[in-house]
């Protein structure tokens, strides 16, 4: 089983300053910043999946890419841009979630291809257009209308893209610089899953991915799998587009499922509440401990004059001050640091915050960062389970990559 992770230019700097909070003299992030496979080893994934959406925008608006980042990407390569490492695996796609609320995409197959074909991906997949819906047991008749333009839309650009794909694998010399063109399979239930791959299939797609199943529970993800195994043939892999539910794994392997994207763990560590730091048995929360000259609240209430600036200031060195000596054992108690931490919480007049203080003890009894074995915990310890900006937000998500790519090593997958 292969984990690909969805690129989104998130990059942390091998020379930030965490006592000061500051980035060194001269830095360039383009150049200077490292990407999760650079910043630990083992690579925390196997490769790397990039949205045109992404690099060049979409109706949504520009991409997260800069004009000078584009170029070098198109000039460069994938590889190259990315500084993969040798084995690493490129994946292409359109980023269908960018473009869900128009009547169709916004691409052309040959934009897309040319996209594909320029930046050097091992694979692309075809334009889909993504179904919000599941009804396990509607026939085509009795589907949404949207749904099944929707479908018929994806199959009917799988089907000039892989016509296309195949004539430019055809006159390209260099093996290493084709495209292996890879079906989008989208449905509402079981049964119009199956028909988008029966078809795929004769288009000559060897494999697929299977798209609009995030928001399904994993037991209507592994009916959808199983009929789809009736119908698949000899040879054929599939990929779950945004799905990460490694206890199921080995189940989906079961159906030929072979590689599988998200950022689900990565993002959990400063999008979920509490799931912030993963570990090989649970996760914990991180600790908030927010930059007086970086968190919107805090900033309204001191120009509103009713939080002290310099009282702020004190309260959040004191706490970081008391994480650091209690992480370096020098005598500061649990009780200390969390007294420092409810004290500046306060500050912020936020009751249901302040309460969630009371969660961190655990964090810091168990100290888990101490039993990690990453480059990044074994570095920067305790400054990883503290939820403060992205310099520490980014590393924590990445730690986060490699307990799912440990997860994924211990399973009996092929």
């Amino acid at each position: 089983m292969k984990f690909y992770f969805p690129d989104s230019q998130d990059q942390v700097s091998p020379t930030y300053n965490f006592i000061k909070d500051e980035y060194m003299d001269g830095r360039v992030r383009q150049r200077d910043d490292f990407y999760a496979h650079q910043a630990v080893t083992p690579a925390p994934y196997d490769g790397l999946l990039v949205s045109k959406a992404i690099v060049d925008g979409s109706v949504k608006g520009s991409g997260k890419y800069t004009a000078g980042q584009q170029r070098r990407l198109y000039r460069d390569g994938v590889h190259k841009f990315f500084a993969l490492p040798p084995g690493m695996r490129s994946l292409g796609d359109c980023g269908a979630f960018n473009y869900i609320n128009e009547e169709r995409p916004p691409y052309r197959v040959d934009e897309v291809l040319d996209f594909y074909f320029r930046c050097k991906f091992n694979s692309g997949i075809s334009i889909d257009h993504v179904i919000f819906g599941y009804k396990p047991d509607a026939s085509e008749h009795e589907a949404d209308e949207a749904w099944r333009n929707r479908r018929k839309i994806s199959l009917e650009l799988a089907e000039a893209f892989i016509k296309e794909a195949e004539k430019r694998n055809r006159k390209t010399l260099n093996e290493k610089e084709k495209v292996e063109p890879v079906g989008a399979a989208q449905g509402w239930s079981p049964d119009s899953y199956a028909d988008s791959v029966v078809q795929l299939q004769k288009m000559g797609y060897k494999r697929i991915a299977l798209g609009g199943m995030v928001p399904l529970k994993t037991h209507e993800i592994v009916d959808c799998l199983k009929r789809i195994s009736e119908v698949r043939e000899q040879g054929v892999e599939f990929h779950l587009l945004g799905i990460t539910r490694v206890d199921s794994m080995e189940e989906f392997a079961k159906y030929h499922v072979t590689s599988f994207d998200s950022t689900s763990a990565f993002r959990q560590a400063f999008m979920d509440e509490r799931n912030n730091y993963h570990t090989p048995d649970g996760s914990y929360m991180a600790i908030r401990v927010p930059q007086v000259d970086g968190n919107p609240t805090l900033k309204r209430l001191i120009l509103a004059g009713m939080v002290s600036q310099s009282e702020a200031i004190k309260a959040e060195r004191q706490c970081l001050k008391l994480l650091r000596s209690y992480d370096a054992d020098e005598g500061v108690e649990v009780h200390e640091v969390m007294d420092a931490l409810r004290s500046y919480q306060a500050l912020l007049g936020d009751d249901k915050k302040l309460k969630r203080v009371e969660d961190y003890k655990k964090t810091l009894v168990d100290r888990p960062w101490r039993d990690c074995s990453c480059k990044l915990c074994s570095k920067h310890k305790i400054e990883m389970v503290i939820f403060r900006g992205s310099e520490r937000n980014k590393r924590r998500g990445f730690h986060n990559l490699t307990v799912l790519e440990a997860k994924m090593r211990k399973l009996p997958l092929t």
